[in-house]
Formats: C-alpha cells, sequence, structure tokens
C-alpha cells in the first residue's frame, strides 16, 4: 500500500483543508492522471497549503504558467481537486484539493498504470528529498536535531515487507490525525520500501 499526502518542505503556510474528505483510493483513471512528479507537487501544495491559483502554483514551482494551468485541469478531470468558485474571477481560478491523502494498493492495481504511478510517486519523493537537501544548512538547530535522512537494509519475504509497512504506515497514521500541539509545524516523513536488487525468479 502506498499514500501520499504530500508536505512538501518549503516553507509552509496554514492548511486549509477543513472541506476536504479524508482519504481516495486512486482507480486506474486516477493513476494514469498521476502518473507525472509535476501533478503529484501540485496536488500535495493544495492539500498542504491550501488552495491557490495557476499562476500561484506556478511561481512556486518555476513552471510556465499555461503548464500549471494544464495540469491543474488534469487532476481535475481525474476528480482530484476542483475550482474554488467562493474565490475565483475573471482573471484568477482558485484551485482546492478534494481529499487528504491518496491511496494505491499495488496488490490490486498493478498492471502499467499502477507502475507509472508508483514511478511518479518515487521521482516526487526524489525531489522533495533534494529540497530537504538544498534546505539543511539554513535549517533551525530545534529540527536539525530531530531531523532523519537514513536508510536500512533488512531481509525480508514479501509478507514480512507488507507486515513492516502496515506497521510504519500506522504509526504515521496515528500522529497525522491527532490534534497539533502548540508549536506544531508540517514535517516531511519520506517512506520508501523496495527490494534492494531484482529478486531472482525461481
Amino acid at each position: 500500500m502506498s499514500a501520499s499526502a504530500g508536505d512538501p518542505p518549503h516553507a509552509p503556510k496554514a492548511r486549509d483543508t477543513s472541506d476536504t474528505e479524508g482519504e481516495v483510493t486512486l482507480d486506474t483513471a486516477a493513476l494514469r492522471v498521476l502518473a507525472h512528479p509535476m501533478r503529484l507537487a501540485l496536488l500535495d501544495a493544495l492539500r498542504c497549503q491550501g488552495p491557490a491559483t495557476a499562476r500561484q502554483l506556478a511561481r512556486r514551482f518555476e513552471l510556465d504558467s499555461g503548464a500549471a494551468s494544464y495540469h491543474l485541469r488534469r487532476l481535475a478531470a481525474g476528480g482530484l481537486i476542483e475550482e474554488d468558485v467562493e474565490r475565483g474571477n475573471r482573471r484568477d481560478r482558485w484551485w482546492r484539493a478534494l481529499h487528504r491523502v491518496s491511496q494505491h494498493d499495488p496488490a490490486e492495481h498493478g498492471g502499467p498504470e499502477g507502475r507509472a504511478y508508483t514511478q511518479a510517486v518515487a521521482l516526487a519523493a526524489a525531489e522533495t528529498l533534494r529540497r530537504a537537501a538544498a534546505q539543511t544548512p539554513g535549517m533551525p538547530d530545534e529540527w536539525f536535531a530531530v531531523s532523519a535522512f537514513s536508510d536500512f537494509t533488512v531481509r525480508l519475504t514479501p509478507d514480512e515487507l507488507r507486515e513492516l509497512t502496515g506497521e510504519l504506515y500506522a504509526v504515521v497514521t496515528r500522529y497525522r490525525d491527532k490534534e497539533p500541539a502548540p508549536g506544531a509545524a508540517p514535517a516531511t516523513v519520506q517512506f520508501q520500501a523496495f527490494p534492494a536488487d531484482r529478486p531472482h525468479e525461481s
């Protein structure tokens, strides 16, 4: 199971998720739409930092505004975002996310669409990590002291890997869903689990 909530490490604004639903399980059509790292980044920005216009997102991600608009329309066609008509006007269309979290189960959608989506998630995660690396020299001491950039190699069967990821997701979900404490700020938690080498066919 893979999940994408999206907390990019840029300086965050206050979340505006009061009207969003909890989770969405991605169907084949949504997987096709999200098989693009930039669309994942735009969706995550809308989920974490609230509604925005194509021009605002274009500036944030150093995109052409036309390209940003195209990606947003594709996300809307996939049922992942919608136009925020209360904020919009003739000049600027505002967009808002419809869900807080995306869920994808490779066991159910492991075909070309699921694999393309997973590849896009990995590329987006790599870009998030690159941005975090660039910000590390200026990270406040209190946050640097508790940050972690680690990887581990363990020997597992597919069933054991499924159990491990399930336990870790449960921990993250518990912290994600609790009421934020005073002084809390968005933190990016990345988790990847995959075979270190391509398994040999038996």
